[in-house]
């Protein structure tokens, strides 16, 4: 009976020196990290930033700093809701291999069988609109793009307005960012699905992630909670530009929250979303033609922090800007929004990454 009692107390002592070490890790890396954003982010009354870091699947880190919306002098909260920019192509990859899970589609097809009329397009397959190596212009890099910014487009117009344009290489021979390519995958997943993007995306990802604050993106429509998006020009901050969200389409045009973000993390690993086998190929380094090896999957950049393995992709759009970074082997995700595309979070959220592996 005694050595009973003697292991019980033993016990109880050896969980609450634990518990108090991980309130001391907490407090530890809360510090560390208000330091780090309060040297790059000094100015209370300008746009704010949002920051989040995850552990184990649960939110161990989540501030809001600076203004969600300057005119009324509203405080930025965890709560706001952003525009995503590029991180959305994480989720135009997704749905392509949902997509693909059902039988609908194969990543290996060239993009004639969709789109028959697609300039030499039984040559560039759905892979390489995936992993940025299609060769295909890139329609943020036309000069015309200024006439169509503000006009609503369909996913074909937007198709149309590019397609014609001369190749920048062959397909396969290199990689390079290329919002063109996410595009035509988010036309491709509305001609295949027989569901518009916006939708399909509801459906087969918000929804079953729980991801309740997440939406297409708009102007117009009155959005709860909506962080507004700033410039800044050497006379103060001005509103962000005005563009109408289908033209960037499915390459940049989902919004979200940190809480969200962390519901689709988690809704990855659990495979509430697709299989392990599926949702892997997105994870997964490729190759050019060459044989050379590049650090981009399907919608994540594969990098590394302090050599630990990552998962990152930012988003830029006119007043905003995004960054996430995964690190699978630590299960550990951290993620930052600006309403301002002055103050880029990206290398930050890095930074912060990098002090949540060591504490």
């Amino acid at each position: 009976m005694k050595k009973i009692k003697y292991f019980c107390t033993l016990l109880f002592v050896s969980l609450f020196i634990l518990g108090k070490s991980d309130a001391v890790s907490a407090q530890s890396l809360e510090y560390k990290i208000d330091s780090l954003v309060l040297k790059n982010f000094s100015d209370k009354n300008g746009p704010g930033v949002v920051f989040m870091v995850a552990r184990q699947g649960r939110t161990v880190y989540q501030k809001a700093f600076g203004k969600a919306n300057l005119e009324l002098g509203v405080d930025m909260t965890p709560e706001n809701v952003f525009q995503l920019g590029s991180m959305t192509k994480q989720f135009t990859a997704i749905a392509v291999l949902i997509l693909e899970e059902q039988g609908k589609l194969n990543i290996g097809d060239p993009i004639s069988k969709y789109v028959p009329d697609y300039p030499d397009g039984n040559k560039i397959t759905l892979h390489q609109l995936l992993t940025h190596t299609s060769g295909i212009k890139d329609f943020t890099k036309m000069k015309s793009l200024s006439d169509i910014a503000q006009k609503e487009m369909t996913p074909k117009m937007m198709v149309d307005f590019f397609k014609n344009e001369p190749a920048d290489f062959a397909p396969g021979e290199k990689f390079e960012y290329n919002n063109s390519g996410y595009v035509l995958l988010g036309y491709i997943i509305e001609l295949v699905s027989k569901e518009t993007y916006e939708d399909f995306v509801k459906k087969y990802i918000f929804d079953k992630a729980g991801m309740d604050q997440s939406r297409y993106a708009s102007d117009r429509k009155v959005i709860a909670k909506r962080a507004y998006g700033y410039h800044k020009k050497e006379y103060g901050y001005v509103n962000k530009t005005v563009i109408d969200f289908s033209v960037p389409f499915s390459s940049g045009s989902l919004m979200s929250t940190t809480a969200d973000m962390l519901k689709w993390q988690n809704a990855l690993n659990r495979s509430i979303l697709l299989g392990k086998a599926a949702t892997s190929k997105a994870f997964r380094r490729y190759r050019l033609n060459s044989g050379e090896e590049f650090a981009y999957g399907y919608g994540w950049h594969l990098k590394d922090v302090n050599r630990t393995p990552s998962r990152e992709h930012g988003g830029s759009i006119f007043g905003f800007k995004t960054m996430g970074v995964y690190i699978p082997e630590k299960d550990i995700y951290v993620v930052g929004f600006s309403n301002c595309d002055c103050n880029s979070p990206t290398q930050l959220i890095r930074d912060i990454a990098a002090l949540a592996l060591k504490t």
